[in-house]
């Protein structure tokens, strides 16, 4: 499983540094654009990053699975800005010979939560983005935007909109009523497993964890269904010395055909 995962990050490293981004022949394959959005009584500015894939191309989501590549963001070259929050809608699974990638396909609009400096003055949005992209080859991309965020503006914007309306449900609005893991040591790490009593979300269900730790690997999860209760494994395998998980940290979100939940935070068995 580590040589596995190894080959995996060591690949996905080899093509970065093969495409620089000036000279990339895939450029073409993505449009992205910033939606102005609006901004809220409250001070934060909706806005929404629109990627717009070729056909049969896909990009990932923020844990893209084992034959993904994942998506970072700088915003520091940005005025007047405390902070961007990204907002996922539910993504796509997909299956790459074998291999488990989570993303969107065709179009999507990522909803970002901007934290002005100053509420009552404009943002000026500049983001350095690094995405992948995928069909029969997986390359990844520098993607560069900008906008102007004004402090007028109030109309709220349908596609960003229709997208926060898309993300996963939360633990309670998918009527999670409880969520318990155990983890236990192997030789290569560790064994995670989760139960969460909840309703199917639809389909093969696939359950994604996230520890937020640098240095750590999570494998693609195996999962099956016990009545109401969904029972996911995945393994561990830090690569930068040993690992403590801190079950009040990690992230669960359940994919399923119908809907996704997303939840922090599990009960020790």
């Amino acid at each position: 499983m580590k040589r596995i995962f190894l080959s995996i990050a060591i690949a996905a490293a080899t093509v970065v540094a093969g495409f620089p981004a000036h000279a990339n022949p895939y450029a073409s394959y993505l449009d992205a654009k910033v939606l102005p959005g609006w901004r809220d009584a409250d001070g934060y500015h909706m806005a929404g990053l629109e990627l717009t894939l070729a056909p049969g191309w896909k990009t990932y989501w923020r844990a893209p699975g084992s034959a993904g590549i994942p998506p970072s963001f700088n915003w520091s070259g940005s005025t007047n800005l405390a902070g961007v929050e990204v907002i996922w809608p539910r993504p796509h699974v997909f299956d790459l010979d074998g291999l488990r990638s989570i993303g969107y396909k065709d179009r999507v609009v990522l909803p970002l939560r901007v934290t002005p400096q100053d509420g009552a003055a404009p943002v000026v949005l500049k983001g350095d983005i690094q995405l992948g992209i995928c069909e029969t080859v997986c390359v990844p991309l520098d993607v560069r935007v900008t906008a102007d965020l004004a402090a007028n503006q109030t109309r709220r914007a349908p596609a960003i909109a229709a997208a926060l309306a898309g993300r996963p449900y939360s633990a309670s609005e998918a009527k999670l009523r409880k969520a318990i893991c155990k983890v236990s040591p192997t030789k290569e790490g560790l064994e995670l497993e989760a139960r969460l009593d909840m309703p199917s979300s639809g389909g093969d269900e696939v359950t994604v964890f996230e520890t937020a730790l640098p240095d750590v690997l999570v494998s693609d999860s195996t999962s099956h269904r016990e009545g109401n209760t969904l029972v996911s494994h995945a393994k561990i395998v830090s690569y930068g010395g040993p690992v403590v998980i801190d079950r009040s940290r990690l992230r669960i979100t359940v994919l399923g055909s119908n809907y996704a939940v997303e939840l922090v935070g599990c009960d020790a068995r």
